[in-house]
């Protein structure tokens, strides 16, 4: 698990490899937006399988207090949950190559090429029940 603490808007980074796996994920906050990506390690290049926006910063009512940020795995190392604060915003599956997100957004026409679908994002409480 990676944890740290942060405040939204204050250009932050943490990233987890799964366990046992060539893939991770990764939380960027570029001062303005929050997004949460999917990485596939064993590629040289265009690493990046799914990107999830998690928060836009203007809209963030507690911006200014501390918040304590994780990337948890589950198990079998092919689930991983975004918390903040210990409220999940968004997960992916690789095994299903599907992320979820409380924002459903972005969300783009699939390329029909085997790559990671990236047409739909919305929340499911499904997707969380390995975390209980």
């Amino acid at each position: 698990m990676a944890e740290q603490t942060f405040r939204p808007g204050d250009n932050s980074f943490v990233a987890s490899d799964a366990p046992g796996h060539q893939h991770g994920a990764f939380f960027e906050d570029d001062g303005e937006t929050g997004y949460f990506y999917a990485v596939d390690l064993t590629r040289a290049e265009n690493k990046v399988l799914d990107a999830m926006s998690i928060y836009d910063v203007k809209n963030v009512t507690a911006r200014d207090r501390p918040s304590v940020l994780s990337i948890v795995w589950s198990g079998d190392g092919l689930k991983c949950a975004l918390l903040i604060n210990g409220h999940a915003h968004a997960v992916f599956d690789f095994a299903a190559k599907r992320g979820f997100c409380r924002t459903n957004f972005p969300n783009f026409p699939d390329r029909c090429d085997g790559r990671w679908p990236s047409s739909d994002h919305g929340w499911s409480e499904d997707a969380v029940a390995w975390l209980q």
